[in-house]
Formats: C-alpha cells, structure tokens, sequence
C-alpha cells in the first residue's frame, strides 16, 4: 500500500560504484563486535511521513552508521525498484551499503528475518531502523525484542516513534470503527516514546495547536517535535533508551511531563485512551504483590478486584506501561532497592535498576511512579485497587489522571 509521500531519488541499485551488496565474508561477520545494537521502531498511518523521514536518513551526510528496514511499499514504488537487487520477486531483498554509509533493505513481512540476516554483518552499523506499515499495530513488533531470544542476545529495542500527518490525524484518530476496540492511529500513538507531528505547514496554527492537546490527550509522556517534510534532528529518533530498565530516569521523565500537561487540563477524549499515573510515597511492602496487581490487569484486561482476587468485568486495556518503585532494604543500613518496570500490551519487565538524583523530592520521601496508557483507565476504579492489593497507605496514594 502506498504511503502517499514525495519520495527522494534512492541511490540506483543498477550502479555498482554507487549502491552493492554487502560482502557476507567472514571477516565482516566475525569482528568481535558484541555490542547490542538499539532498534529504533518507525510508525505513522498512512500519509504520515515515514517514508520520506527514512528516505532523508538514507541520502543525507549524517556521519552516522544506521541500517534502515523498509516496508510497505507498492508494486509499482520507484523506491523498491531502486533497491530491489534480487531478480527473483523474493520478499525480501539484499542488505545494501549506500554511499552516506548507511545500510538498507525492503521487506513486507516484521522484518525478524531482515534483522537476523543483517547481524551477519555486525560491525557496518551502528543503529537499526524498523519500519512498520501505516496499519500495523506497534505492539507486537516490539514484543518480539523481548520474545526471541535469539534476537534478544544481538539488539535490544530503543523505543517507538510514531509520525502524524497533522492535517488529516485528528480525522483518524476519531474514525470509531466497529471491528476494532482501539483504532490503529490512536494505538500507534499511545504506544509512542516519541512522536513526530509532520506536515505543519499545512494548517494554521489554531489547528495545529487542537493536534497537538489530541495527542497529549492520549500519550502525555511521549517526547514531541514538529516539522515539515519529515525534517528532524537524527538524535530524536535514535539513543531514546525508552525501554532501560538499568535507569529511573526514564520513568521519572514520564511523570514529569505528565504532571506538567496534566494538572489542570480539561480532557476532551473520544476514544477513551489517555494517560494515568498511580504515585506513592512509600516503599512497596511485597514485589509479589505489585507483580500480581500488574498481571491481573494486562492479561484479565479488568480492574483488579482484592475480594474476588480477579479482575473486573469491564474492558480494560493496557498499551504501555512504564515505573519505577522501592523496595525495603535487604537488610538495615542497606538503601532501598529501586526495580524499573517496562511493559507493551500484555508484557511487562521488571528489572533492578540505578538510582538518579531525581528519584526523591527535596522532604526525602522515596517516589513510587506507575504509568499506564491505555483504554478505560479511570483514577477511581484504579486507585482503590492499587491501594488494597499492593497493601499501600491510602493517605500516601495518588491517581493521576
């Protein structure tokens, strides 16, 4: 399906002084590297930009390394035929070197079997671009970084950005469709470390201002930028360590941009997705406890519910969730333990992870933060739950909506 972007004039696969196959030979596969490689998911619906964001990123001088996964391109794209090198009409095609150093292929599968074909030649990149298509959910995408062991041991995921056509986004994100709880451009955006809103210039400022509230309506805590054409500093969609589960400052970040669009602001959802943020300031008595309150959520898609020690018959659904929270000490003089959770629909991780300086306020109390984005997610119902399952102080809990 086509994107519906200008597409610059790729490098001509035609001309081997300008664009041929990476050599496969040993010495390129066997370069002691093992550094894990970050990889960077590309989304935005149809129209959004992608395609010219990454297509920028293979024709520029940057100075940077970075191997580029494309997708979803028609029959017809002079884009595919231009890198298109295998004569066969395979579904995926071979690794190219361009002359700004980057590296690319097409593929219309997830882009598992581009990925492991590329780690062959471990030492010619740096950063992994994924592309997604404009329908495809996130999610299960990124899920495969945590699934596939094999993968796991090479690459580990950076974080998702997602591109908006602002002209046409608000149309989107408000198409109620009847054979899908949660349409794909609002589930591309809640799942969102950054978000790219593309194509400014065509609307006015009133406009692009209502976007821009749409968006932090459903993801408050995602990094945000606008541009025209897809133009944007390299460093916003690369080294996001949104998934770092060895760091608070993640989680922190998240709650801090929260509390600074939240507080005060009038929501107006259509879609019932937003952001919540569940904080304490005490440390959690019992991981298990927290653990089966976050399970009980993500995969029984209710409130939990202490009595019945299950969920809910209402429809919860949970598309991202990050936090941070301590833990009693191991033992007296020791500090508490700060675990960093990291979760994408009905997985989660929970990690130990370094303390930053921002983890407690200036009183000293130990900062408890619990993002979660998603569906049906109501301070009311969820604040109560919190606090009875994972046996806190309710006068020490608050439900950030």
């Amino acid at each position: 399906m086509d994107d519906f972007d200008d597409v610059p004039e790729l490098v001509s696969a035609s001309e081997p002084e300008v664009a041929v196959p990476l050599s496969t030979s040993p010495d390129v596969a066997d370069t002691g590297d093992q550094r894990k490689i970050p990889v960077t998911i590309v989304t935005g619906f149809l129209g959004s930009g992608k395609t010219t964001l990454l297509n920028y990123i293979l024709t520029e001088k940057h100075e940077k390394k970075i191997a580029v996964i494309l997708n979803e391109f028609g029959e017809t794209s002079d884009i595919e035929k231009s890198l298109s090198v295998n004569q066969e009409g395979s579904l995926f095609e071979e690794w190219l070197e361009l002359r700004n150093g980057c590296l690319c292929c097409t593929v219309k599968d997830n882009g598992v079997v581009a990925i492991e074909n590329l780690m062959k030649k471990r030492g010619k990149f740096d950063y992994i671009l994924l592309e997604t298509s404009g329908l495809a959910d996130p999610g299960p995408i990124a899920s495969m970084f945590w699934l596939d062991d094999g993968l796991g041991s090479d690459i580990y995921l950076d974080g998702i950005v997602t591109l908006v056509d602002a002209k046409h986004i608000q149309e989107y994100i408000g198409d109620n469709k009847q054979d899908v709880e949660i349409n794909e451009a609002v589930k591309q955006i809640a799942m969102s470390d950054r978000i790219v809103i593309n194509k400014t210039d065509l609307v006015s400022e009133e406009q692009l201002a209502s976007v821009e509230q749409d968006i932090k309506d459903i993801n408050a805590v995602a990094e945000l930028t606008k541009t025209t054409r897809s133009k944007i500093p390299l460093d916003f969609v690369l080294d996001i360590a949104a998934y770092d589960v060895k760091t608070t400052e993640n989680a922190n970040l998240a709650t801090e941009k929260w509390e600074k669009y939240g507080q005060g602001h009038a929501h107006h959802f259509t879609h019932d997705v937003q952001t919540v943020c569940l904080e304490f300031d005490e440390p959690v008595k019992s991981l298990e406890l927290l653990e089966s309150w976050i399970q009980t959520l993500l995969w029984e898609h209710g409130v939990p519910d202490v009595a019945t020690q299950g969920a809910t018959h209402e429809q919860v659904t949970v598309l991202r969730l990050k936090g941070m929270v301590h833990l009693p000490p191991r033992a007296t003089g020791e500090p508490d333990q700060v675990m960093v959770i990291q979760g994408v629909q009905e997985l989660y991780d929970i990690q130990p992870g370094f303390k930053d300086k921002n983890a407690d306020d200036d009183s000293g109390k130990k900062t408890n933060k619990v993002v979660l984005i998603g569906r049906n997610l109501h301070a009311a119902k969820l604040l109560p739950s919190f606090v009875q399952w994972v046996q806190l102080d309710p006068s020490r809990t608050r439900c950030l909506e």
